[in-house]
């Protein structure tokens, strides 16, 4: 190892308090002796008492649909040139052409790439874009991820199946780095384990948290607030993160207006802080996942169950086998079809809830992100 090192970790649209990019890669990093990271994505409020040697800067200061946009490569570049890194990890597609060129312009840089999504298939099945517009897309974001594969000194997968999934995770320089959880260094652990659920006498407070989308499952989430109302009148529902669709979110704003305050939105059009976040999730008794099945998403763990399972929270997913796996090995929650036209009967929904002992022998380890950093030292480690 180096006795300084330069790292710089980049994204556009990501902010600059994203927990995987600042609060994971950037912290880890900072412990190491000698190194000075840089972290530099969408413009956020920083979280406080950052280490020392680990510093932010603002490459978007605006919508993902606007010319700031474009202006955030220059800012990238000039950030390249100024700060002089000698490892970059760029964790979005667009930024990679400028990271070939930075690499190609000098001896010993070294750029690994961090693929947070199959990209292409998101484009391709999602129906973000136009129909007329995914296969150019897609065809284009494979292509420069394909050819900056080549050149990158490694490729970090956030989810197992893109190992099988994406034809450039070549093995020789592919790590993958689940996105599990890292604790703020002030938190601490609920207390009492096993966990139960208030009776249906009491309060309940539900979670949605993360982005908020129909794919998501927002609907269902308020469809399953209602539904147990029935027979838990305390039953509340928290939907807290950022909307990404402009029209979803006057129909989300009516409908929670509608809820008769069973239902209150925290964020909608504006990200939310990931502290506020996690205040929520310890605060809540039982998350939702009501993900709708997809194949952008059935093969992912997200984020938010590792999250879920590192607070001991309980939570209710669907029927993936990936998610349902690691939901009853640990005791953590139930499985409900949310897609099925009728739900049991809200009185045995409740009793159902309420019966488990929940995280009976407390929270895994595996929820954490200490083994993803462990392999990030390694990785780092490598270099000579």
């Amino acid at each position: 190892m180096p006795p300084s090192l330069t790292i710089l970790l980049a994204s556009v649209l990501k902010p600059l308090d994203d927990t995987r990019m600042l609060g994971k890669f950037g912290h880890t990093l900072a412990r190491r002796p000698g190194t000075t990271v840089h972290v530099a994505g969408r413009l956020a409020p920083t979280p406080p008492a950052l280490p020392d040697h680990l510093h932010t800067h603002a490459l978007l200061d605006g919508s993902r649909l606007s010319l700031a946009r474009l202006r955030a490569q220059w800012r990238y570049w000039q950030l390249l040139r100024r700060l002089q890194p000698q490892v970059v990890v760029v964790h979005a597609p667009e930024l990679l052409p400028l990271t070939v060129l930075w690499q190609l312009r000098g001896l010993g840089r070294r750029f690994a790439y961090d693929v947070r999504e199959n990209y292409a298939l998101n484009i391709r099945t999602q129906q973000v874009y136009p129909a007329w517009a995914r296969g150019l897309l897609a065809n284009l974001v494979r292509g420069l991820e394909a050819l900056a594969a080549r050149r990158a000194w490694a490729v970090l997968l956030a989810e197992r199946s893109y190992a099988e999934e994406l034809p450039f995770a070549w093995p020789a320089k592919t790590l993958v780095m689940e996105n599990k959880y890292q604790p703020n260094a002030a938190e601490a652990a609920p207390a009492v384990f096993p966990r139960r659920l208030p009776t249906p006498a009491e309060p309940l407070n539900l979670l949605y948290s993360g982005t908020i989308s129909e794919l998501n499952g927002v609907w269902e989430a308020i469809r399953f607030t209602q539904h147990l109302r029935a027979a838990w009148p305390g039953v509340h529902l928290t939907i807290i993160g950022a909307c990404q669709q402009p029209g979803l979110l006057p129909r989300l704003q009516a409908a929670v207006a509608a809820a008769g305050g069973a239902v209150t939105l925290r964020g909608g059009a504006g990200l939310v802080p990931h502290a506020e976040v996690v205040a929520e999730m310890r605060r809540s008794h039982l998350g939702l996942l009501p993900y709708r099945p997809h194949t952008s998403t059935a093969r992912c763990v997200p984020t938010k169950l590792f999250e879920y399972l590192a607070h001991g929270l309980p939570m209710v997913v669907p029927p993936n086998p990936l998610w349902q796996a690691l939901v009853q090995e640990h005791g953590a929650g139930l499985v409900l079809d949310f897609q099925e036209p009728a739900y049991p009967a809200a009185p045995a929904l409740s009793a159902a809830l309420s019966q488990p002992a929940y995280y009976p022998r407390g929270i895994p380890a595996e929820a954490f992100w200490d083994s993803e950093a462990e392999k990030l030292h390694h990785l780092m480690d490598s270099i000579r």
